[in-house]
């Protein structure tokens, strides 16, 4: 009889004891469970996004896939360095549910192997969890607006499912608009018409 290879026990993820710049946070790699975000240089543990959320995302990806321009490109739950603190002091990075970037940042990041930038970002996208509603309505909006993000969608998938549109607003940060059922239609950053309810399939 052959013995079977025993599988290597997993690399040990420890939590740092010090707060981290964003090439040290960079440097971690992934966790074996959930994932992390990092914030004023300390690391914020999130569990994994359930099902429902996971499939809003991926259906939002597959109906923005057709109607993005050809320098556009979007991905899923990915870094995002903020750039809200200078190199080699305490960072902040977020991973969004999904990013809109020009797809020369993508090819960079893919060639580099290394995390977008906060002024790569065309639009930054979060879907509210049970547990991320002040965090995606207020920690992560003051963010991505201080970051310069210019754009920032909100998607809530509680009955009836909406989205709220933020766009930057000069020195007030961004401006939202009020919350949209059934289909969202934009003409900025680019045209798009996005079916609310499909993202509940």
């Amino acid at each position: 009889m052959t013995a079977l290879p025993q599988p290597h026990p997993a690399r040990r993820w420890e939590i740092p004891d010090h707060l981290l710049t964003i090439e040290e946070y960079a440097a971690l790699g992934e966790t074996d469970t959930g994932f992390t975000e990092l914030v004023e240089g300390r690391v914020v543990m999130s569990p994994s996004p359930s099902r429902k959320h996971n499939k809003a995302a991926y259906l939002l990806g597959r109906q923005l896939e057709s109607q993005l321009p050809p320098e556009l490109d979007f991905t899923p739950d990915i870094d995002v360095d903020l750039g809200l603190a200078p190199r080699g002091e305490p960072g902040f990075s977020r991973r969004p549910d999904l990013l809109i970037t020009y797809r020369e940042a993508s090819a960079r990041v893919d060639d580099e192997d290394d995390m977008y930038r906060a002024d790569e970002v065309v639009v930054v996208v979060e879907i509210v969890s049970p547990g991320s509603k002040r965090t995606d309505y207020q920690v992560k909006h003051d963010e991505y607006a201080d970051a310069g993000i210019p754009h920032y969608w909100i998607i809530d998938t509680c009955d009836p499912i909406s989205l709220v549109a933020c766009h930057q607003a000069g020195e007030f940060g961004y401006l939202d608009a009020a919350a949209v059922t059934g289909t969202f239609t934009t003409e900025v950053p680019f045209p798009v018409k996005i079916d609310l309810d499909a993202l509940l399939d």
